[in-house]
């Protein structure tokens, strides 16, 4: 087995912590890849619009994903809108305890 260490990109986020998942040597393709990672990480394989080796390289076939090595660190990249995004930071008017009223005041 493979294991390599895999998140979603999204730098609002506090804490963005690596899972790891195992991929069998046997089947290590782009396709393989991207169903694992998406079902680890509970995300539509529709919405990722491409997976980064970081820091800064795209895996964009076969070839790629049979380089890499035990422990690498990889981000999907999601193409999703803001209002369906899984891990979106709720605005200030969205969050519990938010008083508008209390917002408008002056003094």
């Amino acid at each position: 087995e493979l294991v390599l260490k895999v998140r979603i990109q999204n730098p609002s986020l506090k804490e963005n912590d690596f899972i790891e998942i195992e991929l069998d040597r046997q089947e290590l393709t782009y396709k393989e890849l991207l169903r694992v990672s998406c079902r680890e990480l509970g995300v539509n394989p529709e919405h990722v619009q491409k997976i980064r080796k970081l820091p800064n390289t795209m895996l964009r076939k076969d070839k790629d994903v049979a380089r890499l090595q035990d422990f690498q660190e990889l981000e999907l990249v999601l193409t999703v809108s803001d209002k369906n995004f899984l891990f979106r930071v709720p605005t200030l008017s969205e969050r519990s305890g938010y008083n508008k009223k209390a917002s408008e005041l002056t003094y």
